[in-house]
């Protein structure tokens, strides 16, 4: 039995260990910041790969509980496995300037109009693994293209599932089917992994930053329209537990969040009036959020809106431009005080303005009261993953192509 912190001290763990050689050594059980932070550091000391079930691991402190896990990751090394974003399939519309190749590189449409001529169509195996460690999304739309694109009766599609974590060179996706079906598409497909990788990979990045309070993205404006509901919904299946645009939260099977903007609030000439019309003419289910930096200081706003809104008022946002300082930990700890002595204990926190996790994890290391943070450009502004696609089989030859 186990009787110090780690599970190696003392035990037979070790020499069990040593007689089963496994490649990786996964970790549950509590506390996460005593025994389970223990046991982490002594595998990797002893040069074991470690992976921690994240929902099956607790702690009776719960800033301690998030502490080890970033510790376990960041410093140690050690993988962190999440459960998946369970989300409704979405429904994906394959536009036609894809499956005519418009949107492909025009060495891909050539070489099957090559084979073509040539009478040669293999069955091939085409393995797709990307560059680095990250999150994976897009699956669901590749495999809609797909669907459209292969033969029904000669076809094998594998796939790791949307919103799982991979490695570097990890095969993500395994396609199987006559070579011509799905030749002309491999920028399309490596396309749609890259950005949507990209994008839920810095989604989880800040999530993980945030310790368990909520993340949603704000990026829509920083990015083309055409993209606007892919990049939203990459960011849900990253971890984000909303988005501002309707077609984002559409994909994802949700309502979009938002707050009463600039523009009303200057029209109106009050944020106080420009909130108690959201409120009046909004329908109820349609949160009373307000943005409290236009024309006085953010704790002035937020008390004279929530007076105004008498008791309707569900939350205040903090967004404070870089020419005042930006949104700081102390004056989020300020408008929570008064908030709090004004009676208005129940009226959240919601924080944005050029939010990443770094900036995340100095607000929770201050101790910053926010019930929320909205993150913008860090996730739309994501770099791509890249994705390689290589065959490895073609009429069941085995074939690979030289380093």
């Amino acid at each position: 039995p186990k009787r110090t912190f780690s599970s190696f001290y003392n035990t037979s763990l070790e020499k069990k260990l040593e007689a089963l050689k496994p490649e990786t050594i996964v970790v549950c059980g509590v506390c996460t910041h005593i025994c389970v932070l223990q046991a982490v550091i002594d595998a990797r000391n002893r040069g074991y790969e470690v992976e921690i079930l994240v929902d099956c691991v607790a702690s009776f402190d719960n800033r301690a509980h998030f502490f080890a896990l970033d510790y376990m990751e960041r410093v140690l090394g050690a993988k962190l496995i999440r459960p998946k974003v369970n989300l409704p399939k979405p429904k994906f519309e394959i536009p036609d300037s894809w499956l005519s190749g418009e949107t492909s590189d025009i060495y891909f449409p050539r070489t099957v109009e090559i084979l073509k001529r040539e009478g040669i169509n293999p069955v091939a195996t085409m393995e797709i693994f990307p560059r680095r460690t990250g999150i994976l999304c897009g699956i669901e739309e590749v495999k809609a293209l797909l669907a459209r694109v292969l033969p029904e009766d000669n076809r094998e599609v594998w796939t790791l599932a949307e919103g799982e974590s991979f490695d570097k060179k990890e095969v993500v996706l395994r396609i199987k089917a006559p070579y011509q079906s799905y030749g002309t598409y491999e920028t399309t497909y490596l396309g749609i992994l890259a950005h949507c990788s990209g994008w839920a990979t810095a989604a989880r990045e800040c999530v993980n930053a945030a310790q368990g309070i909520p993340v949603i993205s704000f990026g829509a404006r920083h990015v083309h329209p055409s993209v606007v509901g892919i990049m939203e919904y990459s960011a849900i299946v990253g971890g984000c537990s909303g988005c501002a645009s309707t077609v984002g939260a559409k994909l994802a099977g949700m309502k979009p969040i938002g707050t009463v903007p600039h523009a009303l609030i200057i029209i109106l000439d009050s944020t106080a009036k420009a909130t108690l019309a959201f409120d009046k003419h909004m329908p109820p289910e349609v949160p009373r959020i307000a943005l409290v930096d236009t024309f006085e200081d953010e704790v002035r706003e937020s008390v004279a809106v929530a007076k105004a809104m008498q008791g309707k008022l569900q939350g205040v946002r903090l967004d404070t431009p870089s020419e005042r300082g930006r949104v700081t930990a102390d004056l989020v700890k300020e408008v929570r005080a008064w908030l709090d002595l004004e009676g208005f204990k129940e009226v959240k926190i919601v924080a944005s303005g050029g939010f990443n996790p770094e900036r995340i994890r100095h607000f929770i290391s201050q101790r910053a009261p926010v019930d929320i943070f909205a993150v913008g450009s860090y996730i739309s502004d994501a770099q791509p993953i890249d994705f390689t696609a290589d065959l490895h089989e073609v009429e069941g030859k085995p074939i690979a192509k030289g380093a």
